[in-house]
């Protein structure tokens, strides 16, 4: 039999066990071999100056290949297993995760022919069976391990009715459980991108989608300027900029019902770029008044106590909470007003900010809107260098000195978002054709059309929507 090595600390338990010390030393010398000569992957360029040392993007050594055998259905179920299937097999490639093999030509149904899928390559299968049940469905899915010939995961999962408002979701939901019974890592299926876009009657609305580009819809329709929307932490309110009033506002919606609320702050000026703290009872956002703008905290819960975080003769911008709530990044203009930078600061009144993007005095620069990863060590943001195109780029502030990586090298890409899942990122994109919304994986560099031939602005990815939306799950 074929032995697959999914990850380093996996390599001697896919030796046999009866195999003896010389076997099992060599497999291991050769396994190791292996990954110091494919492990990494980088395209060098210098688009970017300075202190960006490695660009590029960093590639994983072993990518096991997932096989999806043709779903199965009873009870009524069979008219519904092939939408199911589609879906999962969609979003299980979109994880950039797994070497996917999902249109196998085999007769559905049967026991699991381990030693058949062992030879097509696959070292996982997904198979499933879809249940009608009163008004709803049922889900039977197993994940089998093929290299070991043994079931690794079985759940069944409840489904709402294929005409239902949530059923896409709750499928979602169950991919990304696949991709945590594998990896032991989140997905990001059950999400959704929200952005501002010109509607059909000239005006700027928000938008939402599905995190494979499916189910767009319109979320406002106030026939004004409305942009810079922000997901809560929990996902269920979102906050955003309107000039639905002729002032500009911020506004807070509530998700399911589409109601929405203007925030009073009682204080002069524009306010711009809200954002939720991790704890969901604050938005901080900025307000200019004449030519100083800072950066405001507001209870919304409460709705009081406007509180300055910074201060200054400058224009701060767009900012951003690590997971902890503990630092916050923002982009500002301290170093002249054509050459704002990204700085993280701790999130307190005064904090003193730090420079991350790669600014080299004289030389220019510009580097706007930041996102702190859910992981807590990464703030992606995008920029350009003097007169060139803007790219996307990450700072690790976790590592000691500047490390700086460009994922991004063709045409013009902004406004970069993380996906629930860290390992994601929704961006607006320019190209040959036209302008998108594009999704690239920080860890093979793909990049993906989520929309295309549409001009998306600012989007902001939400958090897991599972937790509220996906159905419930018996064993």
């Amino acid at each position: 039999m074929r032995t697959a090595f999914r990850t380093a600390s996996d390599i001697l338990h896919r030796v046999p066990a009866g195999a003896g010390q010389a076997l099992r030393g060599s497999t291991v010398l050769l396994a190791l071999a292996l990954a110091a000569g494919a492990g990494r992957a980088a395209a060098q360029v210098d688009t970017i100056p300075g202190t960006v040392r490695h660009l590029g993007v960093v590639y994983e050594s072993y990518v096991p290949t997932l096989a999806i055998s043709p779903f199965t259905g009873r009870f009524g179920g069979l008219t519904v297993a092939p939408r199911v299937e589609a879906v999962i097999a969609r979003d299980l490639r979109y994880s950039d995760r797994f070497e996917m093999m999902d249109s196998i030509p085999l007769a559905p149904g049967g026991a699991v022919d381990y030693g058949l899928w062992d030879q097509f390559g696959a070292d996982w299968l997904v198979t499933g069976q879809v249940e009608g049940l009163g008004n709803r469905f049922v889900l039977v899915l197993e994940l089998h391990d093929v290299v070991f010939s043994e079931v690794k995961e079985r759940a069944r999962f409840s489904l709402p009715r294929p005409d239902a408002e949530d059923f896409r979701m709750a499928v979602h939901a169950i991919s990304d459980d696949v991709v945590r019974w594998i990896t032991g890592e989140p997905g990001m299926a059950a999400s959704r991108i929200c952005f501002s876009m010109e509607s059909a009657a000239g005006s700027q609305e928000l938008y939402v989608v599905d995190s494979d580009g499916e189910n767009l819809r319109r979320l406002t329709n106030f026939n004004s300027l409305t942009m810079s929307c922000s997901w809560s932490p929990d996902g269920s309110r979102m906050a955003f900029l309107s000039f639905a009033s002729g002032d500009p506002a911020i506004h807070e919606m509530e998700v399911a019902t589409r109601q929405t609320r203007v925030l009073d702050f009682n204080r002069a000026g524009q306010p711009m770029t809200p954002v939720y703290h991790p704890n969901g009872e604050e938005i901080i956002f900025s307000l200019a008044d004449g030519a100083e703008s800072g950066l405001f905290s507001w209870r919304v819960r409460e709705d009081c106590c406007l509180w300055r975080l910074t201060t200054g003769r400058w224009n701060d911008l767009s900012p951003s909470f690590s997971p902890d709530g503990r630092r916050l990044a923002f982009n500002s203009n301290r170093l002249g007003v054509a050459i704002p930078q990204i700085y993280v600061m701790p999130a307190e009144a005064n904090g003193r900010p730090d420079l991350v993007s790669p600014y080299l005095y004289g030389q220019g620069g510009y580097y706007t809107s930041p996102d702190w990863a859910p992981s807590g060590d990464r703030v992606a943001f995008h920029g350009r260098y003097r007169r060139g195109s803007y790219h996307i780029l990450i700072a690790d502030v976790a590592a000691q000195g500047q490390r700086l990586l460009q994922l991004t090298y063709e045409g013009n890409n902004e406004d970069p978002s993380w996906a629930p899942d860290g390992r994601h990122l929704v961006f607006v994109g320019e190209r040959d054709w036209g302008f998108g919304l594009f999704v690239v994986d920080t860890v093979s560099g793909r990049i993906r059309p989520v929309l295309a031939g549409v001009r998306p602005r600012v989007p902001d990815w939400s958090p897991s929507l599972a937790s509220t939306r996906a159905p419930a799950r018996d064993n």
